[in-house]
């Protein structure tokens, strides 16, 4: 039984991570494996429950290959091994080489990834969380969706979190042989066919690993609160039926709910290394995007004027998710509807919609207007800090993040209201003082056209109407969309799952 004067001792576990406190270890900092917003949902996380005094640790897959640019100039000072310098009590590194020589978190190969997850499973279930020994586990994603079956076989409160809607699916007996007792905990999976025995079942009755995440654990969350209620309402059909069954299930036995992401703090035009001396805040804006605005023009080669409005696409030229394919449907209208401004539209993404793109902007001359650049780091927070509106019409949108990276740099989302989108942008009623953002409702070509137009009209108003709304709106997206507010989240959510405060406060 749990010591109820001793802090609840919570272990996180997720394969992706950046930005740990320094003072869970000397190299706590530099253990960064990310492929997308969940690293740094849960090194927010970690950091404000350590912040806060929690007996909080961490589960992740040891990435030598990935860790070791960050590590070789620390390891080469201190002369010490990576083993001799982890803090064993709070970090815990799944060593196995499955993951030691690895360049990235996630294969191409589908079932390379399978083997990693239960590689990385195997080793949570088998050794980590008997020796951490935890009053609440909290899972990320489909990698380590089998986790909740256990925690509920040891009677282990556990929040599972969907980052992302993908699922894979195995046979237990694949499971076991990876090195993971299924057989303990095989009725709280979810399987394709309803089960009638462990043996009738281990062989070809596979198990979908997602859908048995959301089935076993005790309390479910999504990256969006909208996303969450679009899933219950059947509003997308890419969602598989399983998926869609028992996040209603947990919906309505009120065990689901939706905590945004946000972004990552290195978005920061106050402090944003990429715009080296052109940084600025809510009150020097207008002259920190002109700066920014003439060094993007030039390095772009895009015509060179303080005046032109910057478009700018941020996320991968995806189809069946992104909505790039109503921006090409009208980019030859857009340019032209603003030729006279010198309307300028940069892409800093990869997708298979980027040799439409050059090819739109080859045929119609456009090449001083529309740069199509492959993702760089840097130019997206050089690019953010130029451009006047940041493009997002989504098809669907689990959280989304450029929509709220945006308006923390004064640049407005023009964004399709869907799931993330609608949680986190409002459309822009000057006379009323409200919105930050502009929104189409119809999904197609015209409601996105729609949305141009009315950024253009805020575009142009005067400055004397216009600047005060910008300024309004970079205050509110630093204080609303962070990493504290959304950890304060989570906290409340875990301190409900556990009946009692999360932090012993005598």
């Amino acid at each position: 039984m749990t010591d109820s004067k001793k802090n609840p001792r919570i272990l996180i576990i997720t394969p992706e991570v950046t930005y740990l406190p320094d003072r869970m270890g000397d190299l706590a900092s530099h253990l960064t494996a990310k492929a997308g917003g969940l690293a740094d949902v849960s090194a927010a996380l970690v950091k404000a429950l350590f912040d806060q005094g929690a007996d909080v640790h961490v589960a992740l897959p040891d990435y030598r290959s990935i860790f070791s640019d960050r590590l070789a100039p620390f390891l080469r000072k201190e002369q010490k091994s990576l083993r001799e310098n982890m803090p064993e009590e709070r970090i815990h590194l799944v060593e196995d080489r499955a993951f030691f020589y690895l360049n990235q978190i996630y294969s191409g190969d589908g079932s390379q990834n399978i083997k990693l997850a239960l590689t990385f499973q195997r080793d949570v279930i088998n050794y980590i969380i008997p020796r951490v020994k935890p009053d609440l586990i909290h899972c990320n994603d489909w990698m380590t969706a089998l986790i909740p079956a256990m925690a509920r076989e040891l009677e282990i409160p556990c929040l599972f979190t969907i980052h992302n809607i993908h699922t894979v699916k195995s046979s237990l007996a694949y499971i076991e042989d990876r090195g993971i007792d299924a057989a303990y905990f095989w009725r709280h999976l979810y399987f394709q066919n309803p089960p009638q025995s462990y043996e009738e079942s281990r062989d070809s009755n596979l198990l979908d690993f997602l859908t048995s995440g959301i089935f076993a654990a005790h309390f479910v969350n999504t990256v969006s609160p909208t996303f969450l209620k679009e899933i219950v309402q059947g509003r997308h059909s890419f969602v598989e039926q399983s998926i869609k069954q028992e996040l209603t299930n947990k919906w309505f036995s009120d065990c689901a709910v939706g905590i945004l992401n946000a972004p990552d703090p290195a978005f920061n035009p106050l402090s944003d290394p990429a715009l080296e001396d052109r940084t600025y805040g809510p009150e020097n804006f207008v002259s920190g995007k002109i700066k920014n605005k003439l060094f993007l023009q030039e390095s772009l080669g895009l015509i060179r004027d303080e005046y032109a409005p910057v478009l700018f696409w941020p996320s991968r030229l995806d189809p069946v998710q992104k909505g790039c394919e109503l921006l090409a449907e009208i980019l030859y209208k857009i340019i032209s509807s603003y030729w006279e401004q010198n309307l300028e539209i940069v892409f800093v993404a990869n997708g298979e919609y980027q040799p439409h793109f050059r090819n739109i902007a080859r045929f119609h001359n456009f090449e001083n207007r529309v740069a199509i650049c492959d993702f760089d780091e840097h130019l997206e927070h050089l690019a953010y800090g130029a451009s006047d509106f940041v493009l997002m019409p989504s098809r669907f949108e689990p959280c989304g993040l450029p929509q709220m990276i945006g308006p923390i740099y004064g640049t407005l989302p023009i964004a399709h209201d869907t799931g993330g989108i609608h949680d986190t942008v409002v459309h822009m009623t000057v006379d009323r003082n409200i919105g930050n953002g502009f929104l189409f409702e119809t999904y197609d070509s015209n409601g996105l056209f729609w949305a141009v137009t009315e950024a253009m009209r805020f575009y142009n108003l005067p400055d004397n109407i216009k600047n005060p709304q910008i300024k309004r709106i970079m205050e509110h997206g630093s204080a609303n969309f962070n990493h504290d507010v959304t950890a304060q989240q989570y906290i409340q959510l875990y301190e409900k799952m556990l009946q009692r405060p999360l932090i012993n406060r005598y």
